[in-house]
């Protein structure tokens, strides 16, 4: 492990890059439990320093895609895999609801985090989903189970990638974002056929499109998110990447174009679960009071957005259409209770 601290190592002008081979060892290193903790600790914040390449980060994905365990039974149905922030949110979490809009129209989505991680400590998505009384599964198995009777699942990733566990002491006690925060998102549990990713900035967007060019999805989406999630806000436009082997073209969203645009940056907000899970009841089940506006607009424009590149509408503003319309008539809400009570029934462990 020294050999590669040592190249990545020298001084923001020194630093050499690693080929993907290189990083692949490196990686091989740490995943395997080689590597001590002052080494990973040193690689990490110098890679954060030097800042990766997308051939390392593309060698760091394959070694742990290699320790984690994927889904088989799916990989013939065209499933989103739902690639958000691993350090949770702070503000509303509106890839839920959407998520389970687009699981009520028989399209298969997949959820996946862990408890949260620095730098942020905002809440993860189990948290939610916890909080939301949806049980959270163990095993494969138990994942099959909630897309096949759902189209909707959610994975704990740790449980099925051992070494990105073992990470986790390392990570809070050095407290910044490093490579696995990218590569956490992109193990691909689900076998995927579609992923949507969020980032910050563009700035992140050319280092990531030839990393996803090199990977297994049909087709990818990188958005400029709240919170660098997968969520668009509404009180301003934002870019959307569609991203093939070959190419890579964007667009611009503006909630503006479909009546959807409110002034409150909700990602502002820091909510606490029990507000996550509030919002996210009275959203689904078409609540038309005022406050909620900005963020009932969120989840129409993101659920709109995603039927439209699935092919599920035409345009973004008849999925827009569609999305109010199962919200008017509570459908979201049937389609969580269906997913708490077909888990609940199926699961027999303690969340």
């Amino acid at each position: 492990m020294q050999q590669w601290i040592k190249e990545v190592g020298r001084g923001k002008r020194g630093a050499k890059d690693l080929a993907y081979e290189e990083a692949l060892k490196a990686a091989a290193c740490i995943a395997s439990g080689e590597a001590t903790d002052a080494q990973i600790a040193a690689f990490f914040m110098a890679e954060r320093i030097k800042m990766e390449t997308p051939d390392e980060l593309l060698a760091f994905i394959h070694e742990f895609r290699n320790h984690t365990e994927h889904l088989t039974q799916q990989t013939t149905r065209k499933i989103l895999d739902c690639g958000g922030p691993y350090n949770g949110r702070n503000s509303f979490a509106a890839t839920i609801p959407v998520s389970i809009l687009l699981s009520q129209q028989g399209l298969p989505v997949f959820l996946h985090a862990d408890e949260s991680l620095p730098p942020k400590h905002g809440t993860s998505l189990k948290t939610i989903l916890e909080h939301l009384k949806v049980p959270i599964a163990h095993s494969l198995e138990e994942m099959e189970y909630s897309l096949d009777q759902t189209e909707i699942g959610f994975g704990w990733t740790e449980k099925l990638c051992p070494p990105l566990g073992s990470l986790r002491r390392i990570r809070k006690e050095i407290g910044v974002r490093t490579i696995m925060n990218t590569v956490e998102k992109l193990l691909d549990i689900s076998s995927a056929k579609y992923i949507i990713l969020g980032v910050f900035h563009r700035s992140a967007v050319n280092k990531i499109i030839p990393t996803l060019q090199r990977l297994t999805y049909e087709k990818a989406f990188i958005v400029q998110g709240v919170e660098g999630s997968e969520d668009l806000p509404v009180h301003r436009s934002s870019f959307i990447y569609e991203i093939t082997e070959k190419k890579s073209e964007s667009i611009i969203i503006n909630p503006e174009d479909y009546g959807l645009k409110h002034t409150k940056e909700v990602n502002k907000e820091r909510l606490t679960p029990a507000e996550q899970c509030s919002l996210i009841h009275r959203v689904l089940a078409g609540d038309p009071s005022e406050e909620l506006a900005p963020y009932r607009n969120q989840v129409v424009l993101n659920a709109g957005l995603r039927f439209s590149i699935l092919g599920h509408t035409p345009s973004v503003a008849e999925g827009t259409a569609l999305a109010e319309q199962l919200l008017n008539d509570r459908k979201g809400e049937e389609q969580l209770q269906r997913w708490q009570q077909q888990t609940h029934s199926a699961f027999s462990h303690k969340t």
